[in-house]
């Protein structure tokens, strides 16, 4: 395979691979706003969770009862990252880094693993 080949192939792969992230991106928007949505519900039930002065005196599920929004938004924060949205969040700019070209081959890095 000549340079010129290889230079067709690369410019191909990159086409694919932009117009392949831009698809994702009407999607990885709604997951943002999804997740920004239910991280400042979260924050805000906390803050009136603990500025509450009854929550010092009463049991913690009591306290949890107690604040009905906070433990709601809370439980649907963890649910969402259970559920993955961190990953749904961050592929776009994922993929391009797995990405790399070294005189005009491409190689394929491992994804990185998510502990």
């Amino acid at each position: 395979m000549n340079s010129l080949e290889q230079a067709e192939d690369l410019k191909a792969f990159e086409r694919r691979l932009t117009e392949y992230v831009s698809c994702l991106q009407p999607a990885t928007g709604r997951w943002r706003m999804i997740l920004i949505v239910v991280s400042v519900c979260t924050a805000t039930g906390a803050w009136n969770w603990l500025i509450d002065p009854d929550t010092q005196k009463v049991s913690f599920l009591s306290s949890l009862w107690n604040h009905p929004f906070f433990t709601i938004s809370c439980i649907t924060l963890i649910a969402l990252f259970f559920a993955g949205i961190h990953k749904r969040v961050v592929a776009p700019s994922m993929y391009p880094l797995t990405c790399a070209v070294d005189t005009g081959k491409l190689i394929l890095k491992p994804r990185p693993s998510i502990q």
